[in-house]
This record gives structure tokens, C-alpha cells and sequence, in this order.
């Protein structure tokens, strides 16, 4: 403020340093400029002037800062809703797959423990003998089927059971017996090697040995047969179709 503008304001009761806000400045000025000739009224109106413009730029800088923070924080939530469905997503994919993934093991599992579920009991064969067969091979008729296969060629459980017997067993050879829970015996022969032990549960497809020419044999071969109740042979192709839906 002028020094003659003070001097009006002083005159009229007002102190410049009591002035606390624009609106007092205003007045002050205002009653100021009526003590004032014309000469000194353009100072006071570029006073006024000056002063609104003063005011109106720091309240056009708060309105501005005040705007830019909130742009800024709405961004930020927008951000931190977004990231936060992302990770509900992700978790939900995740309890997903695990829930499938624990299901097909469940599946699997069951599928694989199953009494019903049968697998071929060897490989890579061919058939050289077949049940009933006679000849000087044998002491009587042929009680299972012999299914020809190089040494080592692993030998596998038919269907669940629970092992009867490892051992060797005269003209048999290495002999695994197993029980099957309708009743049935398997017996796997002429073994160079067990797989399994003695009240061990099998699986179908478990290896419970492999081909060898121990026993009564001329060449490696697993001799297979099958025994409803544990009683006489019976042939075991037609047992292999119908009872295990498998075409040897």
C-alpha cells in the first residue's frame, strides 16, 4: 500500500497490520479511496487490483494442489482394486487346479487299486505252448499257457491280489502265487528272479518278477496259470477275455 493510501486508511481508523484477509484489505482500501483526490484513486485501484489477483492465484494454486492430490489418490485405489482382483483371481485359478489336481490323483489312485482293473501279465511275447497241450514235456497235459519272452523281461501281477508264495518250486522254477480276491490264483513260473515278498498287496501291472529258464524249461518263458479258488487249472485265455477283458 501507498504511503498516502496508508495515511487515508490510518485516517479513516484502519491499520494496515491488522489487515488479516483480502476482504479486510478491500474495505480498507475502499474507505481509503474516498479521502483520496483523483490523482492518488488510480493507486488505490491498482492496489484492490493487485490484491484480488494476489488472492484469487493462491486460491487457484490450492484448488489446483487439492485437485492433483486427489487425481493422484483415485488413481492409486484404481491401481490397488485392480492388483487386489488380480490376486483374488490368481488365488481362485489356484484353489481351482488344485481341487482338479487332488481329483485326477484320486481318480488314479482308485482306478489303479481297483480288484476289477486287469494288465497283460508280460510283453514282447509269443505263445509257444497252450493249455491241455500233451507231449514229452510234460509229466501230464499242459496246465497254462507259456508265453515265450527274452531273459529279463519283466513279469506283472494280472490284477490286485495278495502273494501266497516266492519261492522255487521244483519243476516250476521260481514260483510267485497269488491270491485275487474273488479267490483266484495266479501263478507265475519258470521266474529268474522275485519282485515281491510273501504277504505283499499287488497291483495290476506290479512287476513281480521276470522271465527266466529256472525249473523244468527248455528256452525263457513265463508259464501262467489260473486257478478259481485255489483249485484245478483252467485255461487262461479264455479267462484272460472274459474275466479281464484282454486279448492275448
Amino acid at each position: 500500500m501507498t504511503a498516502a493510501l496508508a495515511a487515508a486508511a490510518g485516517a479513516v481508523g484502519f491499520s494496515y497490520s491488522s489487515l488479516a484477509s483480502p476482504t479486510q484489505a478491500n474495505s480498507a482500501i475502499n474507505l481509503a479511496a474516498l479521502n483520496l483526490g483523483d490523482s492518488q484513486l488510480s493507486e488505490v485501484t491498482t492496489a484492490r487490483i493487485e490484491r484480488r489477483q494476489l488472492a484469487t492465484r493462491d486460491s487457484s494454486r490450492v484448488e489446483l494442489t487439492g485437485a492433483d492430490l486427489n487425481k493422484k489418490q483415485a488413481a492409486a485405489d484404481r491401481f490397488a482394486r485392480a492388483r487386489a482382483a488380480k490376486l483374488d483371481a490368481t488365488r481362485a485359478l489356484t484353489a481351482k487346479r488344485a481341487i482338479a489336481l487332488a481329483a485326477a490323483k484320486a481318480a488314479a489312485e482308485n482306478a489303479r487299486t481297483s480288484p476289477t482293473r486287469c494288465e497283460m501279465m508280460i510283453s514282447g511275447y509269443h505263445i509257444t505252448a497252450g493249455f491241455g497241450q500233451a507231449g514229452g514235456r510234460w509229466a501230464r497235459n499242459h496246465t497254462g499257457t507259456d508265453f515265450a519272452a527274452p531273459i529279463g523281461t519283466p513279469i506283472r501281477s494280472v490284477m490286485k491280489g495278495v502273494v501266497l508264495s516266492a519261492e522255487f518250486a521244483g519243476p516250476y522254477g521260481r514260483q510267485v502265487r497269488i491270491r485275487h480276491e474273488d479267490g483266484t490264483e495266479t501263478w507265475y513260473n519258470h521266474m529268474s528272479k522275485f519282485s515281491v515278498t510273501v504277504g505283499e498287496t499287488v497291483y495290476a501291472g506290479d512287476q513281480v518278477g521276470a522271465v527266466g529258464v529256472t525249473g523244468n524249461t527248455t528256452g525263457p518263458h513265463l508259464h501262467f496259470e489260473v486257478r478259481p479258488g485255489g483249485g484245478d487249472p483252467v485255461d487262461p485265455m479264455p479267462w484272460l477275455r472274459n474275466h479281464c477283458g484282454l486279448n492275448p
